[in-house]
């Protein structure tokens, strides 16, 4: 095998009772080089990851780990580490009860004999905060930190550990296009100073901007792995999906009805962090995307948990939907009402992962289905089939537990349940956040279904692209207030981000 790969995986298969997950996947990565691992949800990177971090040891699969020339046999995390290899997952392993220095070491502690020596363990952390360009003090709380500087103190934590393999998963799906931005020069930086990066994501516009390598998994098996330069992003889509996309945002004319939801001088604030929806005021017709754009913290999620009475405490506004007034004291009242709200975390808040798909289909409609505090299971298994088959969602049997199923059919059992409490006005915090390409543009053809048979919808998307790409219009937040309005027609990412910065801002059309 060439010298130059510094990681080599030689036909890794991993069963599990029915399921193949990985199929005699080979993956070689070369030394110093950014190389991205690609392909839908359910494709068999995640698990590929964990074979190579040890979290599925040695002898509960087959093939061979490779490093600098050398087999390697991992029992545990701390045997792949011991390796240099760190993986930094979407959900970041760090403690926010914790300082930045405390996070940093724990377990990697400078110590002698039980003693942590807390001098070493400071020096240690602000020579990895300063790699990753962090200018923090070491015993700044990890909780007064942004995601995207946390993001930061994971990956200091992980160089920490003299890691010549960092592997991020899903690295900026939390992050602002700024975060995101920065988060790529510094792993560019990284780079140049010899670390190899193993870069998952979904976001193909950073693949394509960071990437030596790609390599393509779908359906557990290596497609194929190429230079960047011999790709183009149809192509790359294309293999992953194994068919080709030809409109990744299906664009149908909308036919506007009357206005169906419209919030008026809406203010709210929260005085345990100092924030403030500002004056709000915007009408949503039937039959309408209507998409709410802006940077992370400009308020989109609060503003839509504040209607649903969840966030905040009001000043002053009213809500009214089909005309008549509402006064919203809990999400049941909102639900009972015939407004839906698809939280951006969907593992948090939108499921009980645990439990089977028909149980969280029904979750928000248990009323609808039960009769003297018993829920009629006959009625629960009808609602969940019918569902479960027109979301097409993929699964063997509604049995299943949600949390086995792939991101996109996640989100698809989080859509089934609100539309199972029928609903006027559907509102999607980042409804494709961490799902592939191909169940996007299942998801985007959904949203349009709906909107065609009459329903209102909102979605609220941190990527510029899709909200420019299935919107009827676009209103943009800064700092708690709407600073603009586009049409679908007219709007681009330059327009878009001058109103999300506050560079522009305009009096936004209250007639919708």
């Amino acid at each position: 095998m060439p010298d130059e790969y510094i990681l080599q995986m030689e036909g890794i298969t991993k069963d599990f009772p029915g399921v193949r997950a990985l199929d005699s996947v080979t993956f070689n990565v070369k030394k110093g080089h950014i190389h991205a691992l690609v392909g839908e949800n359910g494709a068999g990177k995640s698990t590929l990851m964990k074979v190579l971090s040890g979290v599925y040891p040695s002898g509960t699969y087959q093939g061979n780990i490779v490093i600098n020339g050398e087999k390697q046999v991992f029992h545990t995390i701390k045997d792949s580490e011991n390796r240099g290899i760190v993986i930094i997952y979407q959900e970041l392993a760090l403690i926010k009860e914790l300082n930045i220095a405390e996070n940093v070491c724990v377990g990697n502690e400078v110590s002698r004999f039980g003693v942590i020596n807390w001098d070493e363990s400071f020096l240690k952390t602000e020579k990895a905060l300063k790699q990753v360009g962090l200018n923090e003090n070491p015993l700044t709380s990890l909780a007064s930190l942004g995601v995207g500087e946390q993001q930061l103190v994971a990956i200091a934590k992980a160089l920490s550990k003299e890691a010549r393999i960092l592997v991020l998963d899903e690295p900026t799906a939390t992050l602002s296009q700024e975060e995101a931005e920065r988060l790529l020069k510094i792993l560019l930086k990284l780079k140049e100073e010899g670390v190899t990066c193993i870069y998952i994501s979904h976001r193909l516009k950073e693949v394509f901007d960071i990437a030596d390598e790609i390599t393509v998994l779908r359906d557990g098996k290596t497609v194929a792995s190429y230079a960047k330069k011999e790709l183009t992003e149809s192509k790359l889509i294309s293999l992953m999906v194994g068919r080709e996309l030809i409109d990744i945002y299906p664009r149908r004319k909308h036919l506007l009805k009357e206005v169906i939801f419209e919030v008026r001088d809406w203010t709210v604030y929260n005085p345990a962090i100092n924030k403030i929806i500002s004056d709000v005021n915007f009408k949503l017709h039937k039959g309408e995307i209507l998409g709410i754009s802006g940077l992370v913290g400009a308020g989109r999620t609060e503003l839509v948990m504040s209607l649903f009475n969840v966030w905040g405490k009001k000043a002053s506004g009213n809500i009214f939907l089909e005309g008549k007034e509402l006064h919203i004291s809990n999400p049941g009242s909102a639900i009972k009402a015939g407004i839906a709200l698809a939280s951006e975390d969907r593992k948090r808040y939108g499921l009980v992962l645990n439990e089977d798909i028909k149980r969280n289909i029904s979750l928000a409609s248990l009323l609808k289905i039960a009769k003297a505090s018993i829920i009629n299971e006959n009625e629960e298994i009808k609602y969940a089939e019918k569902y479960t088959s027109d979301l097409h969602i993929k699964t063997p049997s509604i049995e299943q537990r949600t949390l086995n199923l792939s991101g996109g059919n996640q989100q698809k059992v989080v859509l089934g349940k609100w539309l199972m409490t029928m609903p006027k006005v559907l509102i999607l915090d980042e409804p494709t956040r961490g799902i592939d390409v191909g169940a996007k543009s299942e998801i985007y053809n959904i949203i349009n279904d709906l909107v065609r048979l009459g329903l209102g919808v909102i979605v609220i998307s941190s990527e510029l692209p899709e909200i420019i790409g299935i919107c009827d219009r676009i209103l943009v937040m800064h700092e708690g207030r709407f600073t603009g309005e586009l049409l679908a027609e007219e709007a681009t990412q330059e327009k878009i981000m001058n109103y999300a910065t506050g560079r522009i801002k305009e009096e936004v059309n209250q007639d919708g």
